[in-house]
């Protein structure tokens, strides 16, 4: 081969670059997909739970435990299946920040490493706030 044909290996600018990052790439595309597909099985469930068990889904909701979670899904009641599809919803996102700055810090990219932390922060510092107004 000379290196002139169609299947020739020859580098392209920016190839290499983006095969790098095919890697990072493909892991959060797969936490985006497992946390969606995750989190719609256990509304889901939760919905059908609600529906089977005849509890009226415009009644009161019932508070956020994270003791109660394991018990509530061991007994197959729908509060703990809902509340942990909420929370799976919530940090999906969060998780595919912080796999982009494990991937950012790791290609040394500081910039991008910094602003995926701060999104971190600001996304911590919301469930902080959250969870210090709830009433």
């Amino acid at each position: 081969m000379t290196g002139d044909g169609p299947m020739s290996h020859r580098p392209v600018p920016g190839v290499a670059v983006a095969v790098g990052e095919i890697g990072v790439e493909r892991i959060v595309a797969r936490l985006l997909a497992v946390g969606t597909y995750g989190s719609v099985t256990l509304v889901a469930i939760g919905t059908a739970l609600i529906l089977v068990n005849g509890v009226q889904p415009l009644g009161a909701a019932p508070t956020f435990d994270p003791s109660r979670l394991g018990d509530d899904i061991l007994h197959l009641r729908a509060a703990g299946f809902l509340w942990l599809g909420l929370i799976a919803v919530v940090a999906t996102p969060a998780g595919r920040v912080l796999a982009s700055l494990i991937g950012y810090a790791r290609r040394g990219e500081r910039l991008m490493a910094v602003v995926a932390a701060l999104i971190l922060a600001v996304i911590a510092l919301s469930v902080a706030l959250a969870r210090g107004t709830a009433v």
